[in-house]
């Protein structure tokens, strides 16, 4: 079965907000990272890590 990538972290981001229920700036903090982070030189580098 193949899940789409944006759904998959959909499920998951929404189950660990409502499990772990996480401070809204830190949520705010992970997704602007990641986001600068996947644009910036170091995407390939942990693109790499990642896989």
């Amino acid at each position: 079965m193949d899940v789409p990538l944006w759904l998959a972290l959909l499920v998951v981001g929404f189950l660990g907000i409502k499990l772990i229920r996480p401070p809204w700036w830190l949520v705010a903090v992970l997704l602007l990272g990641g986001y600068l982070v996947a644009d910036s030189i170091l995407g390939p580098a942990v693109g790499a890590v990642v896989k």
